[in-house]
């Protein structure tokens, strides 16, 4: 019993709210289908940091059979990110600030051996909540069409972001290149 909660322990899931749409118009790219990167102006000035979400993307996309390769490329990709950090209450509740009551106010209490009255000051101890969204789109350079388009969301309190993005291009390349249709919640488990 003790070898199944220590393998428990040493995974931690990243869950992501996917959906994922595709257009191939002929048959769909298969192992080995090549492709190069293509970025925004924006994300052109930000050039390391779209350098290190690109190799996460490039990783994640040989996962699932294609190749990089600038000179003789079928498509282009476009990776984006967004993270957005949070400031919440712990356990998310509304009123609960952590520590002591959920309001200021003074209350009385009375027992076998006198009474008490006191003073509520309530702390708040709030802990950052990260809310990420990746999109990416891949085009056929031949048409000019976007031909596939898949967005992943997650958001916890987990504050590794290239794990957590690694975790989620996985999620957003799930049955790739003909994922289902409709919005899907997909669970990638890292190591700890």
């Amino acid at each position: 019993m003790s070898f199944f909660m220590v393998g428990c322990a040493t995974m931690r899931g990243v869950d992501s709210d996917v959906t994922a749409f595709y257009q191939w118009g002929a048959a769909p790219p298969g192992p080995g289908t090549t492709f190069r990167f293509e970025r925004l102006p924006s994300q052109r000035v930000v050039g390391a940091q779209q350098d290190y979400v690109e190799g996460l993307t490039r990783t994640a996309l040989a996962r699932v059979g294609m190749q990089a390769d600038p000179a003789a490329v079928r498509y282009s990709v476009q990776v984006m990110v967004n993270t957005q950090v949070v400031e919440r209450l712990p356990y998310d509740q509304p009123g609960y600030d952590g520590f002591g009551f959920a309001t200021p106010g003074v209350f009385l209490g009375g027992f076998s051996s006198g009474a008490s009255v006191g003073l509520s000051l309530p702390m708040r101890f709030s802990e950052p909540y990260y809310r990420r969204e990746l999109t990416l789109l891949m085009r056929d350079l031949a048409s000019g069409q976007v031909v596939f388009e898949t967005h992943a969301l997650s958001d916890g309190a987990q504050s590794e972001t290239l794990r957590v993005l690694s975790a989620m291009l996985d999620a957003a390349l799930s049955g790739f290149p003909q994922p289902l249709a409709g919005p899907r919640r997909i669970n990638v488990q890292l190591p700890r």
